[in-house]
């Protein structure tokens, strides 16, 4: 059985219209399992509509209306509530630094992002992200879109 990580990349894509939501649209349509929601996840989303309303591609009530919609598919079960496991997620993160950032030039939170796939034993990884792209590779996931 594949299980996904979707990265916030194309969570973004999802709740804000941007060059990538006609593909991310387009996977989830092909995709329609609930997708795993974490604290990190939660952290990233509110931060890029912030990051959105202060580079005004976004007004605060777009923003607000994004945000209530990630709210909606939590409580429908679109979205999965899961553990971060900081306890397996440090040591796993660690590793990727060690074995991939000298040699690919991995950032902090896509060793994050992709470490919290390994843990949650996902086998497949979703990002629009080049770097993090290129680390889920090398740590041996199968990355779409």
């Amino acid at each position: 059985m594949v299980k996904t990580y979707v990265d916030t990349s194309v969570r973004v894509s999802l709740y804000i219209p941007d060059a990538n939501s006609p593909q991310a649209d387009a996977w989830r349509q092909a995709n329609p399992a609930a997708i795993g929601f974490t604290g990190l996840h939660r952290i990233e989303l509110r931060n890029a509509l912030g990051l959105a309303v202060f580079q005004q591609r976004l007004t605060s009530a777009e923003a607000q209306a994004a945000w209530q919609d990630v709210e909606t598919d939590l409580a429908d079960g679109l979205l999965a509530p899961m553990p971060d496991s900081w306890d397996k997620l440090i040591p796993e993160a660690e590793s990727l630094v060690e074995n991939h950032t000298p040699t690919i030039g991995s950032r902090s939170l896509d060793i994050l992002h992709v470490a919290l796939a390994l843990v949650s034993g996902a086998t497949e990884f979703c990002t629009f992200d080049a770097r993090q792209r290129r680390l889920a590779q090398f740590a041996g996931l199968s990355v779409r879109p």
